[in-house]
């Protein structure tokens, strides 16, 4: 079993210190075909500048790069993906790196084009076999060779059967858990339908969270959780409840390359210890460079104004044209982020 990668060691010290500890955890969903199916996996531009959507091995390629660049603590992948890369390539063979698998798949990620899924409140839904994502299909007595990590994603929708349904569903997966040694970390997203808007969502969210997390003992209970940032205040209360949870944010749509900044520099300043980042590593013009600067700004060396005009430098250097100009890529789209600026 990988427990000696970065990520058990960097959650370690946060925990042995939670006050003190100044650790910050980067992590790259690279799942998105659990969602969007092939228009998920990013675009390709070809030498006239036009777009078509990214093939399986052009996404796998990305995923090598990064693997290999070494600077994310935890890569996460559908289940599909981590028996090609870390079962049959052994690509995380020696690495530090960890690895994860999406093990269930919500109808409130279902989200193929012309779809109309998320119009409704989400139900659960699980695809993903734990004991093949862990051993293969081989002997589970073996050693883990694919993850003994996944990623159990939850959508209250303040709605008591379509939240009774989320948690019985919760409750049998940590059952499995519970029997194979699996492990997992819990993704919360804001209601998908309803009628909460504001700091009402945070508030719900937070609530729900924690009243969910009560029943459960330490040793079954989420390795961290992944949640959406709310806003400095909802960060803030979900954070300084309980210091022994280890709260990280999601990186929801990709905005501009400032957004994707904010969102790392505001998570930190209110108390997150770990950005899990989807489509805004994955359509990104240059993801290696923006993992790099990522870091830059975890580490607090660069602040996000600055690394959006260092970005733009490193792709002219490139010769890589970008998605918009800087001017437009340097504004905070998103009214939490607004908020939480200054």
């Amino acid at each position: 079993m990988q427990r000696n990668s970065r990520l058990d060691e960097k959650l370690a010290r946060i925990r042995r210190d939670p006050a003190g500890s100044k650790e910050f955890l980067i992590c790259d969903a690279k799942d998105p075909d659990m969602a969007r199916g092939i228009a998920a996996l990013g675009t390709v531009r070809d030498a006239e500048g036009r777009e078509r959507p990214a093939t399986r091995a052009e996404f796998l390629e990305t995923v090598r790069a990064i693997v290999r660049q070494d600077i994310v603590d935890l890569m996460l992948l559908s289940p599909y993906n981590l028996h090609r890369l870390a079962i049959e390539e052994e690509i995380f063979e020696g690495s530090r790196m960890a690895r994860a698998a999406r093990v269930n798949d919500t109808t409130e990620i279902w989200l193929p084009r012309h779809g109309a899924y998320r119009q409704s409140a989400s139900r659960p839904f699980r695809t993903a076999d734990l004991s093949r994502v862990m051993f293969g299909g081989r002997e589970p007595k073996s050693d883990v060779i694919g993850a003994d990590l996944g990623l159990y994603s939850l959508t209250f929708v303040n709605d008591v059967e379509a939240d009774h349904r989320t948690l019985t569903a919760y409750n049998e997966f940590r059952a499995e858990c519970n029997r194979l040694g699996f492990r997992h970390f819990l993704e919360v997203f804001n209601p998908n339908v309803g009628t909460l808007e504001g700091d009402d969502i945070g508030a719900f969210v937070n609530d729900c969270i924690v009243r969910c997390l009560a029943g459960i003992d330490r040793d079954a209970a989420p390795v961290f959780l992944k949640v959406a940032y709310n806003g400095p205040r909802a960060m803030e209360e979900l954070v300084t409840y309980d210091d022994e949870t280890i709260v990280g944010v999601l990186g929801g749509a990709a905005g501009t390359t400032r957004d994707t900044f904010e969102l790392l520099f505001q998570g930190k300043r209110y108390g997150a210890r770990l950005a899990l980042f989807g489509r805004k590593i994955n359509q990104a013009e240059a993801p290696l460079d923006l993992i790099e600067i990522l870091r830059a700004i975890a580490d607090d060396e660069i602040q996000p104004e600055e690394a959006v005009a260092l970005y733009h430098d490193r792709l002219a250097r490139r010769s890589i044209r970008p998605h918009r100009p800087i001017e437009e890529d340097g504004q905070i789209t998103s009214a939490n982020l607004q908020r939480g600026k200054g």
